[in-house]
């Protein structure tokens, strides 16, 4: 395939538009979408590409929009959804639990909710508490929802539009900071597997597994400790549901040491889950304690040098690296 290095946005924006352009039925929703292109200008063109009658501006209701895309999804219309700050999901959990999530069971596989929901996540610089959390642990805990991350241009497209086609509800977490972050991606149409891992970057004393943006903080971090003769594997599991465990052991074959980095608080976030997964399954390679990083059990500051006090940076994962070794 031939390439060219665009944005991670750019990355989303085109899969969102060729999606449309091959599915004629797809609906978007969300605040802001349509004319002002959203507030990170992913959605740009899209509105004047596609009409107001397939990109459409929301009231400011999460409750609202979401409830909207599932009714049509539930008249088999596809939809996708932009929460603009993840945070705000909160306003519509009844929607995405105990509806999205549960009526292909209740129905004994009737029913499909072809329905993807974006959402635009953590911290990204004095956004303060209500505008900077890291939510996806929430949503691996419920059975019927799958939830994706994408931590480069190439993932983002690709992920973004196998979760598009998807008969089931799709969390699609997209991090701030990756926006503006340029790779290659595939001129040609292509679609990645959901539910399949990555290694990032090979190697053979230490895996860190990280996600979203951790990924680039974990390969800063692996860049500093091979300085000092220490060989990093970086693996992305992308998937958070379903889970890549084969991925998992695969990386701990190499190495059998295990650091697990996410941004959310280490109380109860996804690392804790990648870690009984290793402790459970892979016991047989562990060679010592498997070490979590995540940010401090607090809201997020507003205050710039109390927010990277709380969120976890490269110094933090050097260290865990250094004491696992």
């Amino acid at each position: 395939m031939s390439s060219r290095r665009i944005s991670y946005s750019q990355a989303i924006n085109e899969a969102l538009s060729e999606e449309m352009e091959r599915d004629p039925s797809i609906l978007m929703l969300g605040e802001d979408v349509a004319e002002p292109g959203g507030v990170f200008g992913v959605t740009k063109g899209l509105y004047q590409k596609f009409g107001g009658e397939r990109v459409l501006d929301t009231p400011i209701s999460e409750q609202a929009l979401v409830g909207a895309a599932l009714g049509a999804s539930l008249l088999g219309v596809p939809t996708i959804t932009e929460i603009m700050f993840s945070d705000f999901v909160t306003l519509a959990m009844d929607q995405l639990v105990n509806q999205a999530a549960k009526f292909h069971y209740m129905t004994g596989g009737r029913t499909s909710v072809p329905m993807l929901v974006r959402m635009v996540t953590g911290a990204s610089g004095a956004a303060s508490a209500q505008h900077s959390q890291s939510l996806e642990a929430w949503f691996t805990h419920t059975p019927g929802l799958k939830v994706v991350t994408a931590s480069t241009p190439y993932e983002a497209k690709g992920l973004l539009k196998s979760a598009i086609r998807d008969p089931d509800p799709v969390l699609f977490f997209e991090h701030k900071l990756l926006y503006n972050g340029k790779g290659e991606v595939p001129e040609e149409d292509y679609t990645l597997p959901i539910g399949e891992g990555t290694v990032a970057l090979e190697g053979s004393d230490v895996t860190i597994v990280a996600y979203l943006h951790m990924v680039p903080k974990s390969l800063k971090a692996a860049k500093i400790l091979s300085a000092e003769g220490i060989s990093v594997e970086v693996w992305n599991p992308r998937s958070l549901v379903p889970f890549d465990r084969e991925g998992l052991r695969q990386t701990l074959k190499k190495t059998g040491r295990l650091v697990v980095v996410q941004e959310a608080p280490k109380r109860s976030g996804f690392g804790a889950e990648i870690a009984a997964i290793a402790a459970e399954e892979c016991f047989d390679l562990i060679k010592g304690p498997i070490r979590r990083v995540g940010a401090a059990n607090t809201p997020i500051p507003y205050a710039p040098v109390m927010e990277n006090l709380v969120i976890p940076g490269v110094d933090d994962i050097v260290e865990a690296v250094r004491r696992t070794i």
